[in-house]
């Protein structure tokens, strides 16, 4: 959509939620806002940049008498092109699921009790950095290993409120999916050699009920005795459930609560994001077919990243981000890893928004 599109779509936004009737109907009232919301930054930095380039024409005028302000001028030219260009990533199509909270899946892979407990640093990383923004965290399932890791894991992402363009939950996480891959001497090393194993992580965005229906017809559940270190119920009741969905041959599991009825409904918001997720991946392969070109420098099929902890490095091999700062970025200082990632995304988007 073109700029004098979305500012005349935010002034006719305004003036409806200026109205008293339009606040009658909650959930319209609320559709708006969230859209003003999302329109609010654009209108913004092309207001600024308007301010900025009339000022530039002022000292111009001004530059004749004075001199002083043709520096001043020179400096506002450099505010204007950093204006201008955050305009223009404001432009950028935006992922329809930016908004979503996000549903995150760390399973061990290869390697066994160290594998877990490589999954275990990534959950404790994932939690800190959720910690840092402010997000909510709500572990839904959780299979624990002998030696304190994790053999499977499922936690969800909430943001607080109505997060910035950019910042939420979804846009700063949905690359962190693919294989994780760790260099280190395990603690069930005797001879202190490295070992290299490996942990997949699986992001989805979080499926609101109304965007995915379930055919009832379509799922096979079954239930059985919960395992794994726990409570009371756990062990000696059968209230852990597993669904199939069979058109797809999804799996879903849950064992975490103590009812086989909470467990369901855990599974079940486990199955309706990753529907979700799969559908938005079959429209984004047919879309990418009509183009013929596909974003490559994000995918998440790919291994993605090492941590190599004798050097204390971290690499990321679909952008080639490099840095020697792996135990704070296991603390959760994230940021730079997933900024080079964000950018290379925006990059991409740019390009075909001009292509």
């Amino acid at each position: 959509m073109k700029l004098d599109d979305l500012l005349g779509e935010y002034y006719e936004l305004e003036q409806q939620l200026a109205d008293p009737d339009v606040h009658a109907d909650q959930a319209r009232a609320r559709a708006l806002g969230k859209r003003y919301s999302q329109l609010t930054p654009i209108v913004g930095a092309y207001r600024e940049l308007n301010k900025v380039e009339n000022d530039i024409e002022a000292a111009r005028e001004l530059a004749a008498e004075d001199p002083a302000f043709a520096e001043e001028a020179e400096e506002l030219a450099g505010e204007r092109d950093r204006l201008t260009e955050r305009l223009r990533r404001l432009l950028v199509p935006r992922d329809p699921a930016d908004e979503k909270n996000l549903i995150m899946e760390v399973k061990a892979g290869e390697g066994g009790e160290e594998s877990a407990l490589f999954a275990g640093d990534l959950v404790r990383m994932y939690l800190r950095y959720a910690e840092r923004q402010g997000w909510k965290t709500e572990i839904i399932d959780s299979t624990v290993s002998d030696l304190g890791g994790y053999k499977d894991i499922t936690i969800a992402f909430k943001n607080r409120g109505t997060p910035e363009p950019g910042r939420g939950v979804w846009p700063q996480l949905k690359f962190e999916g693919g294989v994780h891959r760790v260099q280190r001497v395990p603690v069930t090393e005797s001879q202190g050699r490295i070992h290299t194993s490996a942990a997949g992580v699986l992001v989805v965005p979080e499926a609101e009920d109304v965007e995915v229906e379930v055919d009832a017809n379509d799922l096979r559940i079954d239930v059985f005795r919960s395992s794994g270190p726990g409570g009371q119920s756990v062990n000696t009741t059968d209230s852990a459930v597993r669904i199939t969905h069979v058109p797809t041959g999804i799996v879903v599991s849950c064992q975490n609560e103590k009812s086989q009825l909470q467990n369901k409904e855990q599974a079940m918001r486990i199955l309706r994001a990753r529907l979700l997720a799969e559908a938005r991946a079959s429209a984004d392969a047919e879309a990418a077919a009509e183009r013929r070109s596909q974003v490559r420098t994000v995918d998440r099929s790919e291994r993605v990243r090492t941590y190599n902890f004798p050097e204390n490095r971290i690499s990321d091999h679909r952008v080639g981000f490099k840095a020697y700062n792996l135990d704070q970025v296991l603390d959760g200082e994230l940021d730079a890893v997933l900024q080079a990632l964000i950018d290379a995304d925006t990059k991409e988007r740019l390009e075909q928004a001009q292509s």
